[in-house]
């Protein structure tokens, strides 16, 4: 360049215009990047708006759920309160209708294993009733009057016994 005050030479003043189109360029390129990040950060914004909304929404889920899971909860717990209650009213009657059987040995705590336990019981009543009856029998004694016996004759002499004896044959 040349001193300060005079005009630059066309040299200069081709450098100079050069040197402006390319700021110029350079403005340009800064302000489509300034533009593209504009866009960027307004999506970026918006992705972040609609993940901070689905968020809340699996948030306000997981609450409903863990809501309805404590309602089941609560239901299940007062279901098996029922089912022990059933099953006891259910022991209680079985006893009550079937004297013969043991009360120790009907238990369970639902329906099905009370049925279990008294079809057990059943049996076991079952197989002592029939080992009572064999025995029952083995010691039976036939019903009437024994067979009569012949008189005793050990009281009697040697003679008298004879005399009886042939008594008998004769007879």
């Amino acid at each position: 360049m040349t001193e300060t005050g005079s005009p630059p030479t066309a040299e200069e003043l081709a450098t100079l215009h050069q040197q402006l189109d390319e700021s110029r360029e350079q403005v340009a390129r800064l302000q489509q990047d300034a533009t593209d990040a504009a866009a960027r950060a307004t999506a970026a914004v918006a992705e972040a708006a609609g993940l901070r909304g689905q968020l809340e929404a699996a948030q306000a889920a997981q609450g409903s759920a863990e809501t309805e899971a404590q309602s089941a909860r609560t239901y299940l717990h007062a279901a098996e309160e029922r089912l022990r209650s059933a099953a006891e009213k259910y022991r209680d009657l079985v006893v009550r209708t079937e004297p013969e059987l043991p009360a120790d040995l009907i238990a369970g705590d639902d329906v099905d294993a009370v049925d279990a336990s008294v079809a057990a019981a059943r049996e076991i009543v079952g197989r002592v009733r029939t080992h009572i009856e064999a025995q029952a029998q083995a010691l039976r004694v036939p019903a009437g009057a024994p067979p009569r016996g012949g008189p005793d004759l050990s009281a009697l002499t040697p003679e008298e016994k004879i005399r009886v004896g042939l008594a008998r044959r004769a007879g």
